[in-house]
């Protein structure tokens, strides 16, 4: 998360979202005494879908949002390994192929005015900050692979569940 705080005013705002969101899981998961994603998703089903959907701090609806924000991430972070130099455009093409549904309008279109001010691929590989280029892309070539297998889990987790169209 800190290494998206360094990018800037969209990141910092996206970033300090993901850490609440992580943070009311890490809360729920000891008050609930869960051991895994599994138990979790079981115990709140066993309430039954309706109370799940009407409670909007519930882990299933909170872990939804963040696995959306993963593939983002997942897009964007493969997006920059491919070479393009423009991130407003790789950002808006990683955003429109895995968020944007999930937002009003005007979200959408805020969103993609702010990618406009992203920083080149370049600064985002320096900031980084293990070495030239070559290295932070090979970095990254590392890291996509394990946020593909949590972002696999998940999404079959959820699907298996019905749980994808959370509101």
């Amino acid at each position: 998360m800190q290494f998206l705080q360094t990018l800037g005013t969209v990141f910092s705002f996206i970033s300090k979202d993901a850490v609440a969101k992580v943070s009311l899981l890490e809360d729920l998961c000891e008050q609930q005494r869960f051991v895994s994603v599994q138990a979790m998703v079981q115990r709140e089903l066993a309430a039954g879908p309706a109370a799940l959907r009407a409670r909007p701090d519930s882990g299933c609806r909170t872990l939804l949002r963040l696995h959306r924000a993963l593939r983002w991430l997942q897009l964007f972070l493969q997006g920059l390994r491919s070479g393009d130099s423009r991130t407003s455009v790789l950002c808006t093409d990683a955003y429109n192929a895995s968020l944007a549904q999930h937002h009003p309008w005007l979200i959408r279109k805020a969103a993609t005015v702010a990618f406009c001010a992203l920083p080149s691929r370049d600064a985002f590989l320096e900031v980084m900050n293990v070495g030239p280029p070559e290295e932070a892309v090979a970095m990254l070539g590392e890291a996509i692979p394990y946020i593909s297998d949590v972002y696999s889990i998940t999404q079959q987790l959820f699907e298996q569940h019905d749980l994808l169209d959370l509101p």
